[in-house]
């Protein structure tokens, strides 16, 4: 079903979806960003700096916010801002186990122009690791 600003309701929670994360998809997303900072697929060099374990990127971790807004909104729509506030790293510790950050959402408000306004959570392992994350989108 294609989603409309007809659809949609000021306080409608929008149901959450878990995005796994692996080692293998830090490292495609080092290739594909530039960013191949060690920390974020080398153990060794991670913990010699004082972290627990690998860490996603950030904007990684951001990504998967993007995703899970436009997964909601359809090919119709524009996102049209976006932000949000690091407040906590997502840990990988091993291939095996990996993580997973899960992002859940509120339809916060609905503007003029079709727009609408979401408020996001992102979580991993039970940490908020995005605040203030929010998002304004045009549906059709």
């Amino acid at each position: 079903m294609k989603l409309t600003y007809a659809d949609v309701v000021a306080g409608t929670e929008i149901a959450a979806v878990s995005y796994p994360v692996s080692r293998l998809s830090l490292i495609k997303y080092a290739g594909a960003s530039g960013d191949f900072n060690v920390i974020h697929w080398n153990e060794r060099i991670a913990r010699s700096v004082g972290l627990p374990n690998v860490i996603a990127h950030g904007m990684f971790t951001m990504a998967q916010a993007g995703r899970f807004v436009t997964d909601w909104a359809g090919d119709a729509a524009t996102v049209l801002e976006f932000g949000v506030r690091f407040s906590a790293t997502v840990v990988v510790p091993d291939d095996d186990a990996g993580a997973t950050i899960e992002v859940s959402g509120v339809v916060e408000e609905k503007l003029d122009e079709n727009r609408v306004v979401l408020a996001l959570t992102a979580r991993s392992d039970g940490t908020k690791v995005l605040t203030r994350a929010r998002a304004v989108v045009r549906l059709p």
